[in-house]
């Protein structure tokens, strides 16, 4: 004999199966693998490059062009020449507009050997140090720029060229806010009418990323410049109060 299920019957068995079923769905969609990795972040005008599968897998590529011995030699030999006298320039001009000064305290971040510290200091900022994945005495030291070695409110300068080569520009841009002093001065060099080298993590198309990224910063200038493949500068100034100078000695 066939038995007839009555409605109120199915009814039961199906909201049991969905009950039972709830943790397992709820599982899947907030699982961490489900979730979207933090440069999966969408900004308009800014697109991250695909193709890293780990953080480590991302240094490392950096690696490969930083360690290259043939680029390191172009970098100490005839592009040294070449540069120096270049960014000497770009931050004489800074330091005629005020944004610094001889008494400041400078950090270039991802500055290979050491090009735009040396040309700090040939105009007067000798307190002037790089920052890259690999050391050059004594102009660079070690460092990581979405981790910089550095405490809080420490430099009053900061210039970097090598955005394009940030995997997550937020964390590369909170980290300048960080170790910049109130009222310090952040300057970038971008590629915006070309893209940039196959090292580069993220493309730029305008500058309203930066200007979204840098939350803790007003926008001082956007204007053209002649950066070695990068055509656009980017000027910020920190917002705060500035330290009190230090006490004068008597």
């Amino acid at each position: 004999m066939k038995t007839k299920l009555t409605k109120p019957f199915i009814l039961r068995c199906f909201l049991v199966s969905l009950f039972l079923s709830l943790p397992f769905v709820l599982y899947l969609f907030f699982s961490p693998q489900q979730q979207q990795p933090h440069n999966s972040v969408t900004i308009k005008d800014l697109r991250i490059r695909p193709g890293y599968n780990s953080y480590e897998s991302y240094i490392q590529r950096q690696l490969n062009k930083t360690l290259n011995p043939r680029l390191r030699k172009i970098w100490t030999t005839r592009d040294w020449d070449r540069k120096i006298p270049v960014f000497a320039r770009f931050f004489q001009d800074l330091k005629d507009n005020k944004l610094i000064q001889n008494t400041s305290k400078a950090l270039c971040i991802g500055a290979r050997v050491g090009q735009e510290v040396e040309a700090l200091r040939r105009i007067g900022v000798h307190d002037s140090v790089g920052m890259d994945l690999v050391p050059y005495p004594p102009l660079v030291v070690k460092g990581d720029f979405h981790n910089q070695p550095f405490q809080n409110n420490t430099f009053d300068f900061e210039f970097s060229n090598v955005f394009d080569h940030a995997l997550y520009p937020a964390r590369f841009v909170a980290e300048i806010e960080r170790t910049l002093k109130p009222q310090g001065v952040s300057v970038l060099h971008v590629a915006l009418s070309r893209r940039a080298d196959k090292y580069s993590a993220n493309d730029l198309y305008s500058v309203q990323p930066l200007i979204h990224l840098f939350g803790n910063s007003d926008l001082i200038h956007v204007r053209s410049v002649d950066g070695f493949g990068l055509d656009t500068e980017v000027a910020f100034r920190k917002k705060g109060q500035p330290p009190p100078p230090p006490p004068h000695p008597f």
